[in-house]
């Protein structure tokens, strides 16, 4: 239960809540919360059985990471999102779609849940990334991408979380 509430940010993304309140156990704590609009994120699979990976520069994370195509919500839908950021990051449109669940990506802190989706039925079509985006697109078989999120090489977890999803799913056929 929140007894109380302070927005202390508001940013272009992000915005920081101090809020005071009552746990299960009666116990009340002050809490700095980070609010973020969510996002959408795909694991498009084409015909050869490989997955779209972005290696992108990340900032606030020192440098290269490996991820799935994704966005935030910006207002949009979860799927108007995973659409979107398909055709302007990996340059792709997609027949197929499954919804692989959410992941919510650190509890404790944030308030931002990704939404997944397997996408299947590729056709190309030109990329347009954001002048904030700076990444290279690669293709590796789905097998690969899932090993390497298990061995650790994939850190990003909506990526890991994602991957892990879309091979089940394709195992499940």
């Amino acid at each position: 239960m929140n007894e109380s509430s302070s927005r202390r940010y508001t940013g272009r993304v992000v915005t920081l809540d101090v809020e005071d309140v009552v746990l299960p156990n009666g116990h009340v704590a002050r809490l700095e919360i980070v609010g973020h609009p969510g996002g959408a994120a795909v694991v498009a699979l084409n015909e050869a059985g490989e997955v779209c990976l972005l290696h992108q520069y990340r900032h606030a994370a020192g440098g290269w990471l490996w991820e799935v195509p994704a966005g935030k919500l910006d207002g949009k839908s979860p799927d108007a999102t995973a659409r979107a950021e398909l055709a302007e990051e990996a340059g792709m449109v997609a027949r197929d779609w499954l919804a692989l669940g959410h992941v919510v990506s650190s509890p404790g802190v944030f308030r931002e849940v990704v939404h997944l989706y397997l996408a299947r039925g590729l056709t190309p079509v030109p990329a347009a990334p954001e002048r904030e985006e700076v990444f290279e697109v690669r293709w590796v078989p789905l097998a690969q991408a899932v090993a390497r999120a298990l061995d650790g090489d994939i850190v990003d977890a909506k990526s890991v979380v994602a991957l892990l999803r879309a091979a089940a799913q394709v195992a499940r056929g």
